[in-house]
């Protein structure tokens, strides 16, 4: 696999998250070349620290914002120096039901700014089939990408889900992705990106297993994160 570092978000999203946090994220991102995800209320720091790709959350962990308050917030975040944004799928309307309303939704948040928006669908709490009708709704919004978790509610990403998912639009999978050996799962099942809080330990064990060598320490940049962080 080529460009991993490229395709892992490195990401800092917890609801204690500081500025110097933040700072930490994005020297990680640098050293090891990856992008960072970041809460909104820090784009501007963030732009202003370092040359790093930047996503950041839009209506999150819940997705329970009305659709103009969740357009603004993409226009903010797209103003304030965001290259992608991931949004919240409403999953309370999903399971009642309303189809139409989460893809409308959806579709204006999308249209409301020209940057990639990706799609947190919450896929630990899906079925089956509603994974299924979530990743054609999303498909339908124009969205760029599903993502499967904010890691805010139960469980993270799996292969299983990223492997429905995958059929529909590309995928980033997040919520307890802390090592090579879990990314590349995911890569293998399908997913085009990795949302992680490990990200650095992520591209050191692939850099040694690529080297041929192994990690002296199986590091951990915040690990108590994959469950506080929302990764």
């Amino acid at each position: 696999m080529d460009d991993i570092p490229d395709r892992i978000e490195h990401t800092v999203l917890g609801p204690t998250t500081t500025p110097d946090d933040v700072r930490t994220c994005l020297d990680e991102a640098l050293q090891y070349g990856m992008r960072a995800c970041i809460p909104p209320c820090y784009l501007p720091l963030a732009t202003e620290y370092a040359n790093v790709p930047l996503t950041a959350v839009i209506d999150f962990p819940h997705g329970q914002g009305q659709t103009d308050s969740v357009c603004q917030a993409a226009k903010l975040a797209w103003d304030a120096g965001a290259d992608e944004l991931d949004m919240v799928c409403n999953v309370g309307l999903l399971k009642a039901g309303a189809d139409d309303a989460v893809r409308d939704h959806i579709t204006e948040v999308v249209a409301s700014v020209p940057v990639p928006v990706k799609v947190i669908v919450e896929a630990p709490l899906l079925s089956d089939d509603e994974l299924e009708r979530v990743g054609q709704l999303v498909a339908d919004a124009d969205a760029a990408y599903l993502k499967t978790a904010t890691g805010f509610s139960e469980g993270g990403a799996t292969v299983h889900d990223v492997e429905i998912l995958s059929k529909y639009l590309p995928v980033k999978a997040s919520g307890g992705v802390g090592s090579w050996a879990d990314a590349e799962a995911m890569f293998e099942a399908g997913a085009e990106r990795i949302g992680a809080s490990s990200g650095g330990t992520i591209v050191r064990e692939w850099q040694a297993e690529t080297e041929g060598e192994s990690p002296t320490e199986p590091e951990r940049e915040r690990d108590d994160a994959d469950t506080t962080d929302g990764y």
